[in-house]
């Protein structure tokens, strides 16, 4: 049983339907992709009592968990106190990701590379702050805010507006109750994703998002608008050296304080202009777009590898990926990251080819058969290539031929290869 209902759950669907041995594949609640390789169960990823009780009445044997709130509330502890095999970390474990307080103060107590933030739980002292810093400013929520609680500015004005939405306005609920402010780092960013068993490390390969809404990222941030992998910028022997310094360390040091780590973790990085690695942030699942070119390039079975994780032997398995390029890019609806409108029917999706790939974020199946829009974004195109140039060919050969009303996506994924 698979957890959640975007593109990312819609990729690792697919994939577990690769396995010949997989009898019968659930998910929660899923969308209207989904239910062409999977039964589609309406339960809210957060409601983790039902989602319990359908593992059992349907004898799941392991259950994969895609987005960060249900593991923030508790749903690995809850399912291993009933024996059900379950990939992802602990409440305790997960904390890497929904407090950011947590991580920094974890990343500087294991001489993990970081930029030196400073935490608030007080408006009035974060906004005395705040006026003596220089720009850009950085803003922080510390908790789990969809990929949209930072805000990067040069204007002191909205960095103060955003300090007050978060602290005062709650536009993030809780989880601008408190805040980093922290130092800007320049440079070229990139995410590294690793298996881990809290022990053994395996890590992905290394992958670029596109956070900005528009195309020459300007606009609002979002939850990401696509993605590529392999970055130029970022050779073997630089994943290694961050493995090494970042995310060893980090399994270390959680394991040390008592909350092993177990699933995926995924850093967040910077790469500054004189080569030096420096961690933005940390995620404990899999990314959305991530997943949707990682997957893809994904050559080991990954019910084999999530069942290696949850058994404690990933040492026991060799995980192998393909040499090709992939890229991915999100469509949305009009207005997203803001308010959007939805029920609009998607049209062309019988029309692209054969080896491009799709996965359904926020789509519902109407009752004619047709698929509609049904949250801010939509879906990924994703294409693998001997090379990211033609990787993105053919991405934007076949996502022209997919729209709907108001519908809009970045044209610019995969250009920005180097910077």
């Amino acid at each position: 049983m698979v957890v959640g209902s975007g593109a990312r759950e819609h990729a690792l669907v697919w994939k577990i339907a690769q396995n010949h041995k997989v009898e019968k594949i659930f998910i929660s609640p899923g969308n209207a992709g989904t239910a062409s390789l999977a039964e589609n169960i309406v339960i809210h990823p957060d409601d983790i009592e039902s989602l319990a009780t359908i593992a059992k009445d349907k004898g799941v044997d392991l259950v994969i968990v895609g987005p960060e709130q249900p593991l923030s509330l508790g749903i690995v502890d809850y399912f291993e106190n009933l024996s059900i095999p379950i990939f992802g970390p602990t409440k305790a474990a997960s904390q890497i990701e929904s407090s950011k307080i947590f991580a920094k103060e974890l990343m500087i107590q294991n001489n993990i590379p970081c930029s030196q933030g400073v935490a608030f739980s007080s408006y009035n002292e974060a906004y005395s702050y705040l006026i003596q810093q220089t720009p850009p400013f950085v803003v922080k929520a510390d908790g789990l805010a969809a990929g949209k609680g930072i805000i990067i500015t040069n204007s002191l004005s909205e960095a103060s507006q955003a300090l007050k939405d978060m602290m005062e306005g709650k536009v993030f609920g809780s989880a601008g109750s408190k805040v980093i402010i922290d130092t800007y780092i320049s440079g070229r960013e990139v995410s590294l994703l690793a298996f881990t068993d809290g022990k053994s490390i395996s890590t992905m390969i290394p992958v670029c998002d596109y956070k900005k809404a528009r195309d020459g990222d300007h606009g609002p941030n979002t939850g990401g608008m696509g993605c590529y992998s392999r970055p130029d910028f970022f050779p073997p022997q630089m994943a290694y050296k961050a493995t090494q310094t970042v995310l060893l360390p980090a399994i270390k040091a959680m394991s040390q304080r008592g909350t092993p780590y177990k699933g995926v973790l995924y850093a967040g990085l910077m790469i500054t202009d004189e080569g030096d690695i420096i961690v933005l942030e940390f995620n404990c699942r899999f990314g959305d777009p991530e997943t949707q070119v990682l997957l893809p390039l994904l050559k080991t079975d990954i019910v084999d590898i999530c069942l290696a994780v949850v058994q404690g032997r990933l040492d026991k398995i060799k995980i192998e990926w393909s040499n090709k390029a992939c890229v991915g890019t999100v469509m949305s609806s009009a207005g997203y990251p803001a308010s959007y409108e939805k029920g609009y029917p998607i049209i062309g999706l019988e029309s692209i080819d054969k080896d491009a790939l799709v996965f359904q974020t926020g789509t519902k199946l109407g009752n004619e058969g047709k698929i509609y829009n049904n949250s801010g974004r939509v879906l990924t195109l994703s294409c693998t290539g001997k090379d990211i140039e033609e990787a993105r060919e053919k991405v934007y050969h076949n996502i022209k031929n997919i729209h709907f009303n108001g519908s809009y996506y970045r044209k610019d994924i995969a250009l920005r290869k180097v910077n």
